[in-house]
């Protein structure tokens, strides 16, 4: 006897037989000899007791078929199946939407949603595809019902959904050190341990390349200055080794000889020694430079899954002050300076500038004349951006100036802010470990349900009500995604889980990651502060120093409700800045449908990303520091302060410098600088000429900006969604 029931997003429900006979008597009144009452009921009686003590939908559906099917009225029963079918295509006509979109190569909000995939390609549009179909099999069999509750009612969003079932992770801060030094087996190809520079630059985009396939977010290095630098010397000795060759003399005593920087220099009036030295000195600089010019070549190339998607990539650097590592960061700003191709800037990967004092910061610092380049780089092409290793929270109390290995030490970033360093589990360190998911709470859909409230305290008090439930359900809903990930069986990720993700080293194929995974993070993310508070108390926190108040009350509870989820659940729980890149719109559209245009929140197609003051806000940089910078502190699972600056910057390298002094002022974990960058789509000519129109090299008249769209850059706007491209056209100017 039925029960319960099974529906198709998988809540059960108690039976009610009376929807079964509203099914019938539907489909008999269709017909003409009309309803038969007795009939009607032998045959809700029959499913009732014969069917499954728990059945699903389409179970007791088929029952429906059978019964009418044996009954003298079979033509009630056609007209049941054509009902049944014609809701089973009703069901499937936002599926049969979104595929025409892909299909037909539509510029959409669905087809836009990563400005990194190229969906029109038929590789692109097959990801789409999965990814679209994926989606509602999450919904229906992986989800709880209260987390499917939140979805539907625009409260959360679950970032990387369609991954949800790979038992993927998303991110990692690659040791790059361990295959360099022994290799690894991945797949079908094998390294062996890695003896020069060229070879170490190649390991690096393969590192990335292939854990992006075992992944679903981004892939960094550290300490890429660190890790390569080793294999300068190595390029030199082979240098000096072929000198030998050529001359039949022994200079083995050159092979470790003291270099204080690895720069090319002209070998007139040098003799003996010195003159051989230089020689291989100027050989090795060369193979460094063309091995960094691959390098990122590769790495703005190499797709790494469907979509003609190349590998979301971040390098860390600048705190290596070794001749070696030293050598490494000059040649690598240089390229990015010089531009790939054409001279276009690189879009990948994203390079972070470690600041440090004593380090790489200050006048007297041994890395400060390659801060200075760092800065020029940036003025020109965007990166690096800079990571703060002087902010109080990213300070670790084992560096040293004099250990080799300080890099364990410092923490390093993605790209797009991600930053995990704090660990419960382990060292505290960023080096083998990475998020495994995150989700992004809607701030502003709760501040509207409170905005009848006449009583601020009282609206206040009821908001923080509301979100204190989302907090929750947000966690339950990580800790669920924790579960099912923690299934996953190591040799279902060949590098990952075999040489990079800390402790992986210990595991067998066949064993599960749980024992291992536990030293990612689990990210609440957030979004719409800036409309919350407008929402709550009439103005954002970059106009009113009540709002900004309320702001931070706002996310030191996430984070301390954050804080208290990791000791009940015993993970490593964060506070995410989320870059909000398709979920800034999507929020929005569905909270204005039914709330309608609210001046301030809702007005325009896109929230404010996370704890931003908004792009429209005119102020200056300093301003906006000082309001900003407070949130990093509270946000350690990611964040990123940003700056937009006028006119060319190519020559001003001083103006990037006076946006890095801000962070070391305000306590600021990392920042980016943008500015104006035009972009020629059919020959690759770049300037920074304001409103082109007509390409000075080819005369064209494809012109695009070159612009980041949440913490990386996109070579075209072609591919942004239109909330991003709203929201790029009303950035303003910081003065």
């Amino acid at each position: 006897m039925i029960q319960t029931v099974v529906k198709r997003d998988g809540r059960i429900v108690g039976f009610n037989r009376e929807k079964i006979a509203a099914a019938v008597r539907k489909a008999m009144l269709t017909t003409e000899q009309g309803e038969d009452e007795a009939l009607l009921h032998r045959i809700v009686d029959r499913i009732e007791y014969r069917g499954r003590e728990q059945s699903t939908v389409e179970e007791i559906q088929d029952m429906v078929e059978l019964e009418l099917m044996n009954s003298p009225r079979k033509e009630v029963a056609r007209s049941y199946i054509a009902y049944r079918n014609r809701r089973s295509i009703a069901r499937k006509a936002k599926t049969r939407e979104v595929f025409l979109e892909i299909v037909e190569a539509k510029n959409s909000d669905v087809t836009r949603e990563n400005a990194n995939m190229n969906a029109d390609t038929p590789a692109g549009m097959m990801m789409k595809f999965a990814s679209e179909s994926t989606k509602p099999f999450v919904d229906d069999y992986l989800l709880s019902e209260e987390t499917v509750w939140a979805l539907r009612n625009n409260y959360l969003h679950i970032h990387d959904k369609d991954y949800y079932p790979t038992k993927s992770l998303t991110c990692l801060q690659h040791p790059l050190d361990r295959i360099l030094e022994h290799g690894f087996v991945a797949g079908h190809g094998e390294s062996r341990p890695t003896k020069r520079i060229e070879t170490a630059a190649i390991m690096a985009c393969i590192s990335m390349e292939t854990v992006q396939n075992e992944m679903h977010g981004g892939q960094a290095i550290p300490a890429f200055d660190f890790y390569l630098a080793p294999y300068v010397r190595r390029s030199y000795i082979e240098e000096v080794r072929t000198i030998e060759q050529l001359t039949g003399l022994d200079l083995k005593h050159l092979y470790e000889a003291a270099i204080e920087d690895y720069t090319a220099r002209d070998l007139d009036f040098l003799q003996g020694d010195e003159r051989l030295k230089q020689h291989a000195i100027n050989r090795t600089v060369n193979r460094v430079h063309q091995s960094m010019e691959a390098f990122i070549h590769n790495m703005n190339t190499i797709h790494s899954r469907g979509g003609n998607q190349v590998v979301f990539s971040s390098i860390n650097y600048g705190t290596d002050t070794s001749a070696e590592g030293r050598c490494v960061i000059r040649e690598l700003l240089r390229s990015t300076y010089e531009g790939v191709g054409g001279g276009s800037t690189a879009i990948f990967p994203i390079q972070i500038w470690k600041k440090k004092r004593g380090v790489s910061y200050l006048p007297e610092d041994r890395n400060y004349d390659l801060y200075r380049f760092a800065c020029k780089v940036a003025a020109r092409r965007f990166f690096p951006n800079f990571v703060n290793l002087d902010a109080s929270f990213n300070r670790h109390e084992k560096w040293r100036a004099d250990d080799p290995k300080r890099y364990l030490y410092e923490v390093a970033t993605m790209g797009c802010r991600t930053r995990v360093f704090e660990n419960r589990f382990g060292e505290k360190t960023s080096v083998g470990r990475g998020n495994l998911s995150f989700s992004t709470i809607n701030l502003v859909r709760p501040a509207i349900e409170c905005m009848a409230i006449a009583e601020k305290s009282l609206r206040i008090e009821r908001y923080f009500a509301k979100l204190d439930e989302l907090l929750e359900i947000t966690a339950r809903q990580l800790c669920d995604r924790y579960d099912f990930q923690k299934t996953a069986l190591a040799k279902q990720f060949p590098l990952l889980m075999s040489a990079l993700w800390t402790g992986s080293e210990n595991l067998r194929p066949n064993d599960t990651v749980e024992s291992v995974i536990n030293q990612g993070t689990l990210g609440i993310g957030f979004i719409g502060l800036a409309e919350c508070l407008i929402a709550l108390v009439g103005k954002h926190h970059g106009e009113s120093e009540e709002a900004q108040q309320l702001g931070l009350r706002i996310v030191r509870y996430m984070r301390d409700r954050a804080n208290e989820f990791s000791e009940r659940y015993q993970h490593n729980f964060s506070i995410l800045a989320t870059p909000a890149e398709g979920l800034s719109g999507r929020f929005t559209r569905v909270d204005r449908k039914q709330f309608g245009e609210i001046p301030g929140v809702t007005d325009k197609i896109y929230y404010t990303n996370s704890n931003h003051v908004p792009v429209y806000y005119k102020c200056s940089p300093k301003h906006k520091a000082e309001v900003e910078a407070p949130y990093h502190n509270l946000t350690r699972g990611g964040h990123i302060f940003y700056v937009e600056i006028d006119g060319d910057a190519t020559h001003n390298p001083q103006a990037i410098m006076d946006i890095v002094d801000l962070l070391d002022k305000y306590d600021i974990g990392y920042c980016s600088v943008n500015h104006n960058r035009n972009r020629c789509m059919d020959c690759g000519y770049e300037d920074a000429e304001e409103d082109l129109k007509v390409c000075p090299r080819c005369g064209g008249r494809n012109i695009d900006r070159l612009q980041r769209i949440t913490g990386y850059l996109v070579g075209t706007t072609e591919r942004w969604n239109k909330a991003k491209l709203a929201e790029l056209h009303d950035r303003v100017v910081h003065k």
